[in-house]
């Protein structure tokens, strides 16, 4: 992105240096992703202080970024309409978490699976811009937050920590914090990668696990939390897609009938679009199968008013 680079980052915008750096770290693979952290660091910067004059110089800076992106990515339905925006976002935010929920139940302790629930968190915060958190993306940025914190500091500690769902309690996330902010510079235009690590993640978990829900539609596979390490020797046309099962379409819709008058009302057509809108996004990560389910539900919707 040619945007002008930002200047040093007041002290008053601390909380957000990390959506910022994750922008800046997505650039290139997740514009649109990168776009929504920006826009989340520039709102949330605003509620905290838009009338010092370093902290106006940094808001319009980045307001300038914001722009230059808006223009370059304006035909984008994910930047021009806020509905797929939102489903891209969720969809990127939920396949990372995933990625490090699936890891974690393995046994599999790292710090590219830190990252990955780190940075989960923050784009569930990103998720804000669009209105109020689902309860269930709430839960998602409670747990990836204490699972961050709690995985580094048993690694640290040198202790093994324990997979999967345990009591979130009396972890510091502060050190992670740290760690990710020393990983990068916010103002100097350029991205330092954060780790060599890159990962596979075609078997991603599709049920529910003790006390977190991941609600239907957000199980596209993950991609690499971390910048690809150059000079690997691996080419793209070496790299084979994964098998995919795709789920049977359920029989009864093709002979589906309305019963009587169905009355859909807004919320209806809203559920219906954001099942499409997810379809759309799922199959952005080449995810078949949530794009059926998801397609699915939206033609039940509207042909028999029931999900």
């Amino acid at each position: 992105m040619a945007a002008t680079a930002l200047p040093p980052l007041p002290p008053q915008f601390k909380s957000i240096q990390h959506h910022l750096r994750t922008a800046q770290e997505l650039d290139k693979r997740e514009p649109v992703v990168a776009y929504y952290c920006r826009l989340y660091a520039m709102q949330t910067g605003m509620k905290i202080d838009s009338k010092t004059p370093e902290c106006r110089k940094f808001l319009s800076k980045l307001m300038d970024q914001l722009e230059a992106m808006k223009k370059q990515f304006g035909d984008n339905e994910a930047i021009t309409q806020e509905i797929v925006g939102s489903a891209h976002v969720e969809n990127y935010a939920l396949k990372m978490f995933l990625y490090a929920d699936n890891e974690d139940r393995a046994g599999q302790f790292h710090k590219n699976m830190i990252k990955s629930f780190y940075t989960a968190s923050l784009l569930i915060d990103v998720l804000t811009v669009f209105g109020e958190l689902s309860e269930e993306n709430a839960q998602h940025r409670k747990y990836a937050r204490w699972k961050a914190a709690y995985i580094h500091n048993c690694l640290k500690n040198g202790e093994t920590p324990q997979p999967g769902p345990i009591g979130m309690e009396g972890e510091s996330f502060a050190d992670v914090e740290r760690e990710e902010a020393g990983s990068s510079s916010l103002h100097s235009g350029t991205t330092q990668p954060t780790s060599s690590s890159t990962y596979e993640a075609n078997n991603v978990p599709t049920s529910n696990y003790t006390g977190i829900h991941i609600p239907p539609g957000a199980h596209a596979p993950a991609n690499t939390p971390a910048e690809v390490p150059h000079n690997t020797g691996v080419t793209s046309n070496t790299i084979q897609p994964a098998p995919q099962n795709i789920p049977v379409v359920d029989p009864s819709l093709y002979s589906a009938q309305s019963a009587g008058e169905v009355r859909l009302t807004p919320e209806d057509f809203a559920r219906a679009q954001k099942y499409c809108k997810y379809a759309g996004s799922a199959l952005q990560y080449e995810d078949v199968s949530t794009a059926v389910q998801n397609l699915q539900k939206a033609l039940k919707l509207l042909i028999t008013g029931r999900e």
